[in-house]
């Protein structure tokens, strides 16, 4: 970013024994008390299995990669004031947390020598930001300067959706707010599902969270990560490019209609995911409102269900079958 001020990267460690960090090095999991900031929001945690699909989601909506160890309490501070502001900005950008000492295949391949280190990435160009602890007036920078410049560099290539938003883990709870007890806790009867989606196995995962549904079909939760995982088992290693270049140069193809929407819904586009496949049915293809249907209901366990869009996308459905 050629016109932002140049910041001061901090010093390398590689090839030396980091024996501050363990004297910084902290045993509880992100979340719980003493541990790292949690997830949530806006806020992703991305592992080797889940990495490319990540990459593809920045043809949709930017992302700022945060490469760290979770379990250095030095970084708490910079993971926290980052997450803040990048939740505060609503779903313009993206933060993903990369543990580099778990997957230090994604640190060779990004060149990062040690953590932190930080990067923009849209369209699946990484660009280098800063490596090193980012003093308080390079976090006020990164607040107040790059992140929006991140955004407009987005618009700029054409990528402007709008990221996912996360209720886990740690919603509406404040820095200085307990949690409930209880809360955020994996269900025993969704371990199995949880794992193998932590895993990147969507596959497995949604079949997982059908047999918990079976169990019992009013678990919403359950539905709702069912959908998801479906939704990322079919698209979440797709080129977008290319998907949108299939459907528009088939716009009569269901399948070609179903595949871009699942990118939309993706990409948080979720009117835009309603409103093509909607659409498509009303412009002469009832023939094809089974698939549609199948997955619209799919995409309506996602959101949450006070969500505007799925009461005008249910009326407007029904209204197309019948």
């Amino acid at each position: 970013m050629a016109d932002q001020p140049k910041f001061n990267p901090g010093v390398s460690l590689a090839g030396a024994v980091d024996l501050e960090a363990l004297a910084h090095q902290v045993k509880a999991e992100p979340g719980q008390e003493g541990g790292a900031p949690a997830a949530g929001g806006y806020v992703i945690d991305t592992t080797e299995n889940t990495f490319q699909a990540m990459v593809q989601t920045s043809a949709t909506f930017p992302i700022l990669l945060f490469l760290w160890i979770p379990t250095d309490d030095r970084l708490f501070p910079m993971a926290r004031e980052l997450a803040s502001a990048v939740n505060a900005m609503n779903g313009q950008v993206q933060m993903s947390r990369i543990d580099i000492a778990s997957y230090p295949s994604i640190a060779q391949a990004l060149q990062v020598q040690g953590a932190p280190a930080l990067f923009a990435l849209i369209a699946g160009r990484p660009m280098p930001l800063l490596q090193g602890v980012a003093t308080d007036d390079e976090l006020t920078q990164i607040k107040e300067q790059v992140l929006p410049k991140i955004v407009s560099m987005a618009q700029q290539s054409g990528v402007t959706g709008t990221a996912p938003y996360s209720g886990d883990p740690s919603e509406a709870v404040g820095d200085d707010e307990a949690a409930p007890a209880g809360a955020n806790v994996v269900p025993p009867e969704h371990q199995e599902a949880y794992q193998l989606a932590q895993a990147g196995d969507y596959a497995g995962a949604a079949a997982a969270y059908a047999q918990v549904l079976e169990s019992d079909p009013n678990d919403h939760v359950a539905a709702r990560e069912r959908a998801k995982a479906l939704l990322l088992a079919r698209s979440a290693d797709a080129d977008v490019r290319e998907v949108r270049a299939a459907a528009a140069a088939a716009p009569d193809d269901v399948e070609a209609q179903l595949a871009v929407a699942d990118v939309d819904m993706i990409g948080g586009q979720i009117q835009d995911a309603f409103d093509r496949l909607l659409d498509f049915v009303a412009a002469g293809h009832k023939a094809d409102i089974e698939p549609v249907r199948k997955r619209l209901l799919e995409y309506f366990a996602i959101p949450e269900p006070t969500d505007a869009r799925l009461k005008a996308a249910r009326r407007r459905l029904a209204t197309l079958m019948y």
